[in-house]
């Protein structure tokens, strides 16, 4: 694990950046002003803090298309990637017109016809067309997702290491699963595991699950200890480099769950699958779910992954979006499929899946959900 701040990989932060000014090119903007943590660490490549929650919106990085140049709030150079001189950087500051001012000396600033943010607030609002005064202001958020939508051959290569975290993480826990074994101690193996592994920030908080047996979605009541014939699903989610990487599987207390089960879950799955090939809707992503006779769950039943949440967003409660929503290839997907039966719980697997040009790719390759 490292012992200090170090920026991303040159090839991979260039390989971002270059898709940002493309798609800054692509919808005509001079200047991308962000304040998503996400956002910032895609453009500029230095790692900072991941916060849990909302924040208020606040200039933290400008991307000047005309120059290349980047500036970025920082109080130090620590992380700092030597691509952004240390005049580039501007710190925290109580008065935001000092911020306002330190855009307006900006090269490129004065001239800027159309600026991009992937936020806003109302004192933003007012102050920003002070450092552009002639600019437009339009939402930039529209041009970042569709850059990190699909990611880089180095952006891959970090992803399937935060899958091999993920795995290995989640093989540490099952192995310990057994009658009596509590949902909070296989949820510790799992994160002691990771932090072995170099990753100590987990993207998911609830790592071991007891289904519940009576009702759908939901987990089991009582003191959270596995019991003979219970069906525990784990999620082993890690972000890693500050990519996400996830897998889920079922596993049976202490024998075998009905074949049957397994079985509707692999319907499930295969269908899912299928359905991530170029140029497909999202909404197939739904319809694997009823087209095999199943309910669809509550949770997104696939979600892009990468610098955080990236598009597409695919669940029952947003069928338009995922009906105007279009698969591509390089995008990578966290793919859920979830069942249950009644009086017997639920089988459950989520694998991370990158679209390729010739169908899907799995990232993942843990065995599938162990029971029957």
């Amino acid at each position: 694990m490292a012992t200090e701040i170090r920026p991303d990989d040159r090839a991979l932060r260039l390989g971002r950046r270059k898709r940002a000014l493309a798609q800054m090119d692509a919808h005509d903007l001079d200047v991308l002003v962000l304040g998503r943590t996400a956002n910032v660490r895609y453009v500029t490549g230095t790692p900072t803090l991941w916060t849990a929650g909302t924040s208020g919106f606040g200039p933290a990085c400008m991307l000047v298309r005309s120059t290349g140049s980047i500036h970025l709030l920082s109080t130090w150079d620590e992380g700092i990637p030597e691509d952004i001189p240390r005049e580039n950087l501007f710190g925290l500051t109580w008065n935001p017109m000092n911020t306002i001012e330190v855009l307006r000396r900006v090269e490129g600033a004065a001239g800027a016809r159309r600026v991009g943010t992937d936020a806003m607030s109302p004192t933003f609002a007012q102050l920003l067309p002070v450092a552009f005064p002639a600019a437009e202001l339009v939402d930039g958020e529209v041009a970042m997702r569709a850059a990190r939508r699909i990611k880089t051959a180095e952006e891959l290569a970090v992803l399937r290491q935060a899958v091999a975290v993920a795995e290995t993480s989640l093989a540490k826990a099952v192995a310990e699963l057994r009658p009596g074994a509590t949902e909070k101690e296989l949820a510790g193996v799992l994160l002691e595991a990771a932090a072995a592994g170099g990753v100590t920030t987990p993207a998911v908080q609830d790592a071991a699950c007891v289904t519940s047996k009576d009702h759908p979605w939901r987990r089991a009541g009582g003191d959270g200890r596995a019991r003979p014939g219970d069906l525990v699903a784990f999620t082993a989610g890690v972000v890693a480099h500050g990519y996400i990487a996830e897998v889920g599987r079922t596993y049976a207390v202490g024998g075998a769950a009905p074949a049957a089960l397994a079985q509707r879950c692999d319907r499930v799955w295969e269908r899912l699958l299928a359905a991530c090939r170029p140029g497909a809707a999202a909404s197939d992503l739904l319809e694997s779910y009823t087209g095999a006779g199943e309910a669809l769950p509550p949770m997104p039943v696939a979600r892009g992954l990468g610098l955080g949440f990236d598009p597409p967003v695919v669940t029952g409660g947003l069928p338009r979006t995922a009906r105007e929503e279009r698969i591509e290839a390089g995008m990578v997907l966290a793919l859920t499929g979830y069942v249950w039966e009644a009086g017997t719980g639920a089988a459950f697997r989520r694998d991370t899946v990158l679209v390729t040009a010739d169908g899907p790719e799995l990232l993942t390759c843990a065995p599938g959900v162990p029971i029957g």
